[in-house]
């Protein structure tokens, strides 16, 4: 437990899947000028290096952030949703070298207004530190905590904005990671039902990671939608990601149809044999 370090995996399918979403939401509440918050239960470190020895030891990238970057290089066309999201990765590599990565929460740096705020959360006795000097001098707009965010942002839900996206995203190393993201949701729409909460899971071989979109469907939600990217056939009798799933409770209307537009070219950029597909569903209530 705690052991997880996401600067191994940075850049990888989950975290393109992942962040492309990511961006698409926070891109939407700036539309308005109504101020928002976003609040991160696992943020990590918040950036990564992809020339460092952590990402090099398995370069997951390179099945993930880099085919897409080689293809908007070669002015490969690409649907919407996956330009904005490269446009936010350009900020930190502007030269074209593709040396920097960034995570949500640094997405969301980048995408914030004067009027925005960050919320950061953090158990990780290493990674809290590195987020904090990735962060140091960015003034009132970024709160970062030292502790489990599951349970720390009850203590800030609803935000005085009234307006807000939640990324619940814990590494699941522990299996009862999964029921305590179900219960986050529930517990935070009880608190904040009108919030946008965007929960990433791994799909690996095991029962929980099936189960989990399962169960937050029967939760009493307005409006959900449900993406998968699976890039691989999983690997027989092992545990390895194979693909990973956002389910998004009270997405924007939009939401569906860039997904709709950007899911067969992440299968065609991403995919690494004939198990490579997506899925998307959604309900509107």
């Amino acid at each position: 437990m705690l052991s997880y370090r996401h600067a191994f995996h940075a850049g990888n399918h989950a975290d393109v899947l992942k962040h492309a979403i990511v961006v698409d939401l926070l891109d939407y509440l700036t539309r308005k000028d109504k101020p928002f918050w976003y609040i991160d239960t696992h943020a990590g470190a918040g950036l990564y290096a992809l020339d460092h020895a952590y990402a090099r030891k398995k370069s997951e990238f390179e099945t993930g952030i880099a085919p897409l970057w080689q293809a908007a290089a070669q002015k490969q066309p690409l649907p919407d949703l996956l330009t904005a999201y490269l446009d936010q990765v350009r900020e930190l590599n502007p030269d074209g070298n593709l040396k920097h990565y960034p995570g949500s929460p640094w997405l969301a740096w980048q995408m914030l207004r004067d009027a925005d705020r960050l919320r950061l959360f953090e158990l990780h006795s290493t990674e809290i530190q590195v987020l904090r000097d990735n962060f140091r001098g960015a003034g009132r707009k970024v709160m970062l905590y030292d502790g489990d965010g599951f349970t720390g942002i009850k203590a800030i839900l609803p935000p005085p904005p009234r307006r807000a996206l939640v990324l619940i995203d814990p590494s699941y190393e522990d299996k009862d990671d999964y029921a305590r993201v179900v219960q986050c949701v529930q517990d935070g729409l009880q608190r904040f039902a009108t919030g946008t909460y965007a929960v990433w899971y791994p799909e690996v071989q095991r029962r929980e990671s099936v189960q989990l979109p399962v169960q937050l469907k029967k939760l009493p939600l307005k409006s959900w939608l449900h993406v998968s990217l699976t890039v691989k056939h999983p690997v027989a009798g092992g545990l390895g990601l194979h693909g990973s799933g956002m389910f998004i409770v009270n997405p924007h209307w939009t939401l569906r149809a860039s997904l709709e537009a950007a899911m067969p070219k992440l299968v065609e950029l991403l995919g690494q044999d004939g198990g490579a597909r997506f899925t998307l569903e959604s309900v509107e209530t």
